[in-house]
């Protein structure tokens, strides 16, 4: 017997166009979940399942591209910049080279290591968090990353930028000047904690690149996830009896 499917994956690609005509295609979307219901099928699940492998695509994508060594371009603090001018000025130019250089490695690699933490949010996602998040704003999906993996991606960037840093050579000596710093009685003291910074600066190119992702899944839903949509509601499908 044919399929009797033809709207689900046109409910799919409508409900992935994002929030800005959400009001207008509502009645599409909910007619292809009632062709569905109709034929057998819990829509909503398979709907969350399509949204969640989106969301998977698009995370590995932004890892992908983030972890490739050149990738990221970070440098130091702009309030150690004196110092660092200073020190090129004496012809030690190849110390602050090496400090940035461990710095966007540590980055890439820390990225990397983060994509499993994405995944794991996906799969612990409810049916009702994956629909709510095509009916939220053009970056709803990464502000929910945001809320569920920061503080697992801090967790997992920490030591891996740390180990990045020691190779420096001289990371031990770093952490007690800076302990000196941060006990001096100044005000308005600038952040001078390289992990940190790196921590924070590769979190923030990270969420703003699974955006840009979910920004291109939303624009054009049909060509970033047609293999997800055909997987999904297409050939895979069991036609009903």
């Amino acid at each position: 017997m044919k399929k009797l499917l033809p709207l689900v994956p046109l409910s799919l690609g409508l409900a992935l166009a994002g929030c800005q005509n959400m009001e207008a295609i509502m009645p599409w979307v909910s007619m292809g979940n009632d062709m569905a219901k109709s034929a057998g099928y819990n829509t909503d699940e398979k709907l969350a399942a399509g949204i969640k492998e989106a969301l998977v695509k698009g995370t590995d994508a932004a890892a992908a591209q983030l972890s490739q060594e050149g990738a990221m371009n970070l440098q130091l603090p702009q309030a150690a910049q004196p110092i660092a001018n200073t020190l090129r000025q004496f012809g030690m130019g190849s110390y602050v080279d090496k400090v940035e250089t461990a710095m966007n490695r540590g980055a890439e690699k820390a990225v990397a290591a983060g994509a499993p933490v994405f995944k794991n949010a996906i799969n612990a996602m409810s049916v009702d968090d994956a629909l709510g998040i095509i009916q939220g704003g053009d970056t709803a999906a990464t502000s929910y990353f945001r809320g569920e993996t920061e503080s697992s991606l801090r967790q997992r960037f920490q030591p891996i930028v740390q180990d990045s840093l020691k190779q420096t050579g001289f990371y031990d000596q770093y952490q007690t000047l800076l302990g000196v710093y941060d006990k001096l009685p100044l005000t308005d003291k600038p952040n001078l904690n390289l992990e940190s910074y790196v921590i924070d600066n590769s979190m923030d190119q990270l969420y703003t690149r699974i955006g840009e992702q979910e920004t291109l899944i939303r624009n054009n839903p049909m060509q970033q996830g047609s293999a997800l949509i055909g997987a999904v509601f297409g050939s895979n499908t069991q036609p009903v009896e």
